[in-house]
C-alpha cells in the first residue's frame, strides 16, 4: 500500500515510517521540518535500507497542499502527525497552535476528499480529556474544558474528523495517545527537539549528557504520592505499531465505524521523580534537578485504561519503562557522538 505520513520526520512519525516500511508498505513522508530535521530521511533508510519518498511542503498551504494531493491520488491511507504539540508553549502561544493544528488538517481532509484518499489514521492527545474525574480514563469519559490550546486543538480536530467522516466517504481511526518516551533500538531515530525541551525524557537525557546544566522537574505539590506530576509512560515503538494495526483496520474494512477513538497507553501512570530514578537506575548516573513551579496547562495525573484498544486492535504495549528510558540514553549518547554501548 501507499501511504502518506504528514510529520513524517518528527519524533512518533519516523518511528511509524521505519515500522510501516518494514511491513512493505510504500512511504512518503511531508514536514515543514519545524521541529525535525531532513537528516532523519536518511536515518530511516538506514535502519530498513528503504529511502521514504520526502517533500518539504506545509499544510497550512492550503494551494500547496491541494497540489501535492492532486499528484499523488493513489495514496491508500494517511496517517497524519504534523502539529505544534508543547502543552506550555501552547499556552504561551495559542494563535500560533489554533493556526497551525486546525487549518493544516482541513487542509489535509480537502485535498483527500477531492481525491478520494479514504482512509485516515489521527494523532490525537489525552489532553482531550482535560483533569479526568475518574482513573484510569477511559474512551467514553467526557470530554471537559481542555486545559491548554494544544488540548483545545486536539479536542476541535477529533470534532472537524467526526463531522468530515459524516458527510464524505473518509473513514478515519483516532489514536489518543500518552506520554510517548524512547527510541529505536537501533539509537538512529528518538526524540530530538528543536530548542529547549518541552517533554520530560529529552530534558532528563539532555542533563545526564551535559547540554543542560540541571533538570527542572515543574511542580512538587500536586495531589500524588510524591507531589510530582503522573503520566502513562508508553514506548514510542509500541504507540508506532498501535498506528500500523488502525491503519490495517481502515484498509481492511474491519472498522466497526467510519469514525473510532482508542486510547493507547501502559494503563499504570508513573509520576515525575519516579521517571527520574528509573533514569539513574539504567544509565547509573546521578541527575542534578530542582523543584520550579507549576507549567501552565498541566493537569496533576492521568493514565489510560486501554481494554477497548487491547480488544479491538489487538494490541498491547510490550517495552517497560526501563526499555524506554535506556533506549532515550543510548539515542542521546550516540548522537552526541559517544559509545552508546558504554
Amino acid at each position: 500500500m501507499k501511504i502518506l505520513v504528514t510529520g513524517g520526520t518528527g519524533y512518533i512519525g519516523s518511528h511509524t515510517v521505519v515500522e510501516l516500511q518494514q511491513k512493505g508498505h510504500e512511504l512518503s513522508i511531508v514536514d515543514n521540518l519545524s521541529n525535525s530535521y531532513a537528516s532523519v530521511v536518511d536515518n530511516i533508510e538506514k535502519i530498513t535500507g528503504i529511502r521514504p519518498g520526502f517533500e518539504l511542503l506545509d499544510l497550512r498551504d492550503e494551494k500547496a497542499t491541494l497540489q501535492y494531493l492532486n499528484r499523488h491520488k493513489d495514496f491508500n491511507g494517511v496517517i497524519h502527525f504534523a502539529a505544534l504539540k508543547a502543552v506550555g508553549e501552547s499556552v504561551e502561544k495559542p494563535l500560533e497552535y489554533y493556526q497551525n493544528n486546525i487549518l493544516s488538517l482541513i487542509n489535509l481532509l480537502k485535498g483527500m476528499k477531492e481525491n478520494q484518499i479514504n482512509n485516515l489514521v489521527f494523532s490525537s492527545s489525552c489532553t482531550v480529556y482535560g483533569q479526568p474525574d475518574k482513573l484510569p480514563v477511559t474512551e467514553n469519559a467526557p470530554i471537559k474544558k481542555a486545559w491548554s490550546p494544544y488540548g483545545h486543538t486536539k479536542q476541535i480536530s477529533e470534532e472537524v474528523i467526526e463531522s468530515v467522516c459524516n458527510a464524505t466517504s473518509i473513514k478515519s481511526i483516532l489514536l489518543r495517545y500518552f506520554n510517548p518516551i524512547g527510541a529505536h533500538e537501533s539509537a538512529e531515530i528518538g526524540e530530538l527537539p528543536i530548542g529547549n525541551p518541552n517533554n520530560l525524557v529529552p530534558y532528563i537525557t539532555q542533563t545526564a549528557v551535559g547540554v543542560r546544566e540541571q533538570l527542572n522537574i515543574f511542580g512538587k505539590d500536586y495531589d500524588t504520592p510524591d507531589g510530582t506530576a503522573i503520566r502513562d509512560y508508553i514506548h514510542v515503538v509500541d504507540l508506532a505499531k498501535a498506528h500500523i494495526v488502525a491503519l490495517n483496520r481502515l484498509l481492511n474494512g474491519t472498522n466497526k465505524s467510519r469514525f473510532e477513538v482508542f486510547n493507547l497507553g501502559t494503563g499504570k501512570g508513573n509520576s515525575v521523580l519516579e521517571v527520574v530514578n528509573a533514569f539513574e537506575k539504567v544509565s547509573g548516573l546521578k541527575l542534578n534537578y530542582k523543584f520550579v513551579g507549576r507549567r501552565s496547562g498541566d493537569i496533576s495525573k492521568i493514565w489510560a485504561d486501554v481494554s477497548l484498544a487491547n480488544k479491538e486492535l489487538g494490541w498491547k504495549t510490550e517495552k517497560t519503562i526501563d526499555d524506554a528510558l535506556l533506549s532515550a540514553w543510548n539515542r542521546e549518547k550516540k548522537y552526541r557522538g559517544i559509545d552508546y554501548n558504554c
